[in-house]
């Protein structure tokens, strides 16, 4: 079954993630462009590594509206169950196998979780923060880089998508996991 969703390219969905995250409404699409871009190209390059926080299986990711979560202190990763399963559920019923293979949206969540960790913790921020190059102040030669809300999300999902070999990005997925569960919650 092909879908809206399955004919957006992963750069689509980035943009539409960036530009539905306050701040970012109303900027220029080609600016939110280059930023998924970029963010896309660094977390495929990024070397996290296997996720070295604790690690904690939980249910109520649905009502949360979460498949997994990092924390810092202590640096901690939450994985949804009931989430991960609903996710498997929605790979099976959509054919998406070859995109997701079996066991891959709790590995991408872990990897993702474990981008996270990277970026909070080791100098990858402030790298990400410099290639993105979003200036909040010049002074002649002198210049401040500002943060962008929903850049590192969208590292931590390219960084997912190459460290589990994923056909797609797991923004994909996440972006079918919030339609399903709010269509859900419509109907009851």
């Amino acid at each position: 079954m092909s879908t809206a969703l399955d004919a957006a390219e992963d750069v689509e969905l980035g943009i539409r993630l960036l530009a539905g995250t306050p701040t970012q409404e109303g900027r220029d699409p080609e600016l939110l462009r280059r930023w998924v871009l970029t963010a896309t190209e660094f977390g495929e390059g990024l070397a996290a590594g296997p996720c070295r926080a604790r690690i904690v299986e939980r249910e109520g990711g649905l009502e949360r509206k979460l498949l997994a979560r990092y924390t810092s202190r202590p640096p901690t990763v939450e994985l949804y169950v009931d989430t991960i399963a609903l996710a498997e559920r929605l790979v099976d019923e959509r054919g998406w196998g070859h995109w997701y293979p079996q066991g891959s949206v709790r590995a991408a969540a872990l990897a993702h979780e474990a981008a996270h960790h990277e970026l909070h913790h080791g100098p990858a921020k402030k790298e990400l923060r410099q290639l993105l190059d979003h200036q909040v102040l010049r002074l002649g030669r002198w210049k401040v880089t500002g943060h962008v809300a929903g850049a590192e999300e969208i590292a931590a999902h390219a960084y997912a998508r190459t460290a589990c070999g994923l056909g797609r990005s797991p923004l994909h997925l996440t972006a079918a996991l919030a339609a399903a569960v709010t269509s859900n919650r419509r109907e009851t």
